[in-house]
């Protein structure tokens, strides 16, 4: 039979192959968080925001969650935690005073530099050099074994996150 699907059938080999790799993604990305909590004390997803917040501002939630790749709310969580941890501070846009601008304080930029490279960062980072084609297919068919598996309705926050420190 090979690596083709047959009448039907799944080949054993690419059905291995697929798992194999959500194996590996899943498992580097516990690794990096794990590292990251034991060696800074924060939680995978509020390192990769203040990542996202060192070269530049966000000029809102919704800026920062496109940058992140995640929903608005689960960066409103991650922002609210690391404002209480004095790392990100909010506040009034001098353009709009509706809306509220997000940065990276000195304390969050002093614990960048003893931050290990997340695994989020080096996935996007694939991702991006992936051609376009090629990266919108590897999105239609996540988003179908999302769909097909059930998982759909579930929510996607930010990775770990709700087992990061600091939750409660």
């Amino acid at each position: 039979m090979g690596a083709q699907q047959i009448a039907g059938q799944v080949s054993a080999e690419d059905l291995t192959a697929v798992m194999d790799s959500l194996r590996s993604l899943v498992r580097a990305l516990r690794i990096s968080t794990r590292a990251v909590e034991k060696e800074i004390g924060i939680s995978g997803a509020q390192l990769f925001v203040l990542q996202q917040l060192q070269d530049a501002p966000a000029r809102s939630v919704n800026e920062l969650a496109e940058r992140t790749s995640t929903h608005q709310s689960s960066v409103s969580t991650v922002v609210s935690r690391l404002v209480e941890r004095g790392m990100v501070k909010r506040e009034p846009s001098a353009d709009d005073a509706r809306r509220m601008e997000i940065s990276i304080t000195e304390r969050g930029l002093a614990l960048l530099g003893a931050a290990p490279r997340t695994a989020q960062i080096r996935m996007m980072e694939a991702l991006r050099r992936m051609p376009q084609p090629r990266l919108h297919e590897l999105a239609e068919a996540l988003e179908t074994l999302v769909r097909d598996a059930g998982f759909a309705g579930e929510g996607a926050p930010m990775f770990f996150e709700d087992e990061g420190p600091g939750d409660g």
